[in-house]
């Protein structure tokens, strides 16, 4: 299993593990946690903050942390807000987003690196 393999394992029980009955809605540890008034906040950073630390040594750029930072901190703060917090924590899934950033950027980086200018062409 490769480390955004993991990273995927991490995003999807954070976010989508459980499927609501009758509504197709899925979400995770991270909504269910919300429930607990105040030991939510701490429980469902520490995944978030591996999926930042794993991504930085994984090469992922600086403005692509930046931004993982930015979803993983609105979560964090709509999280707060009773009932309206749980309610975005459903449709936001910053875990998933994240390791969806750095997928692009892998996959990005790979075919850069692959499709490269070919030394057998010929100039016209």
């Amino acid at each position: 299993m490769t480390d955004l393999e993991k990273l995927e394992g991490v995003a999807r029980s954070m976010d989508r593990a459980f499927r609501i009955p009758f509504t197709g809605t899925r979400v995770g540890w991270d909504s269910l946690l919300d429930l607990i008034p105040g030991t939510s906040d701490a429980a469902t950073l520490v995944p978030a903050g591996y999926i930042i630390v794993k991504s930085r040594k994984m090469d992922a750029p600086p403005h692509l942390i930046g931004r993982m930072v930015f979803h993983t901190g609105v979560d964090a703060v709509f999280g707060r807000i009773p009932i309206v917090g749980d309610l975005f924590d459903i449709r936001n899934k910053s875990n998933t987003r994240n390791v969806a950033l750095l997928r692009d950027h892998l996959e990005t980086k790979k075919a850069a690196l692959t499709d490269g200018p070919s030394q057998n062409s010929t100039a016209v």
